[in-house]
């Protein structure tokens, strides 16, 4: 079961003017499941996108790539589940172009308008005869309100959909956010197995989406690790509709900007976040937040050493405080200056080291009501400046175990 994570709330999400989802069952990989999905958007929207660094990227990353690097506005999506279409060569860049055509002609837009999106089992080719034949059901399902349809229609080992959203004032104008995620492993910074899509109707300048886009996968999906591995598929794709008559935003730095931001980012954390507490057999939701460091990127080192260690993450799930592990992880992190002298740990509220030893008030059984709690906030000083940086992370179960030796029967 997901770690404190309630079910979406429609009342929570909000339906966004210039943007409509359509979902269905095209028999994907299993029959009787939503696994075809639809986003189609007026003309006139800013759209842009975050995609895997893994240099072995799936064919829709690829294809997504080439219509965003173009001179065409962006005016539909297509998502499947069940079939990752990554290490399918020349044929699966054929098969993700022939989805595209085919949404394409139906919607009488250009081929390179679409931007497609495939999760699931890879090295397998896409079963695009299914995605085609499937189209026109999900078109005409189509609606602005089905972002909650539209987080199940993408889901794989996920237990629940994970959906949200929220209104804000931008620019004197009541502006509205929405947005999905799915995701539960082969999760790690730099995206991991995980598609993200957030919609808003403010008005925004191409000119700043890509900005955008970068800011807010920075912020939130670039925060998360379920356990280390980073996918071929991994996409984040930010909609600004441009309906909600606001002035539009020309600057990250202005007053709206940041406001928009702002808002956003919320959205976006909020379902990085729905990630990490779904990770594949999770029991414990985990903060890191590392201060002290000389700058963000020593921070991020130690925080990912800690969350990325299996017997760390193994520790937590048997509520075993052994810390040793976690001052082991920060010390091979990779600052090679490191005073381990300078060294501060809390877990919660509990002050386990100082001065890079266990702290004389240390008890065992403080740690162990902690390390008990369903989320845990890990604290790291490093002694060695102002900044600060956190991931969240959860523990390692026997069922992560399970899910994944079972994954593709």
């Amino acid at each position: 079961m997901p770690v404190n994570l309630p079910l979406p709330d429609a009342k929570s999400l909000f339906p966004i003017d210039g943007v409509r989802i359509g979902v269905t069952e095209a028999g994907v990989r299993k029959a009787a499941r939503k696994d075809l999905t639809v986003v189609l958007i007026d003309a006139g929207a800013s759209v842009s996108g975050v995609f895997t660094s893994n240099r072995f990227c799936a064919a829709p990353v690829q294809v997504c790539r080439e219509h965003l690097n173009g001179d065409k506005e962006i005016r539909a999506m297509v998502i499947n589940t069940g079939n990752a279409n990554a290490g399918t060569g020349a044929e699966g860049l054929s098969r993700a172009r022939s989805t595209c055509e085919a949404l394409a002609q139906r919607l009488g837009i250009e081929s390179d308008q679409v931007l497609p999106f495939s999760t699931g089992v890879i090295m397998e080719q896409l079963p695009h005869e299914r995605i085609v034949a499937g189209l026109d059901a999900a078109i005409a399902d189509a609606r602005s309100d089905h972002w909650i349809k539209a987080a199940e229609g993408i889901m794989t080992t996920d237990t629940q959909p994970k959906a949200f959203g929220l209104q804000a004032v931008v620019g004197g104008k009541t502006i509205s956010v929405s947005g999905i995620s799915k995701g539960a492993g082969m999760i790690r910074p730099n995206m991991a197995t995980m598609l993200g899509f957030i919609a808003t109707d403010a008005c925004v300048s191409q000119s700043v989406m890509k900005q955008l886009s970068l800011e807010l996968a920075e912020g939130s999906f670039n925060r998360v690790t379920v356990d280390g591995d980073t996918s071929t598929n991994d996409s984040l794709v930010v909609i600004a509709s441009n309906k909600a008559g606001n002035v539009p935003v020309a600057s990250l730095e202005s007053e709206d900007g940041r406001l928009l931001k702002g808002a956003m980012l919320e959205v976006a954390r909020k379902l990085a976040q729905a990630i990490v507490r779904d990770g594949e057999g999770a029991t414990k939701f985990i903060t890191v937040k590392v201060d002290g460091g000389k700058d963000g990127a020593e921070c991020r080192k130690v925080a990912y050493a800690i969350a990325h260690s299996p017997l760390v993450k193994t520790a937590f799930f048997a509520s075993d405080p052994n810390l040793g592990r976690i001052l082991a992880a920060v010390g091979y992190a990779g600052i090679d200056d490191l005073d381990q002298t300078g060294i501060e740990l809390f877990l919660d509220d509990v002050h386990v080291v100082t001065h890079g030893g266990r702290n004389p008030t240390y008890r065992e059984e403080d740690g162990q009501r902690v390390m008990k709690q369903s989320e845990i906030t890990v604290r790291v000083g490093l002694g060695r400046g102002q900044a600060t940086d956190t991931v969240w992370t959860c523990d390692f179960s026997h069922e992560y175990v399970t899910i994944n030796a079972d994954y593709r029967s």
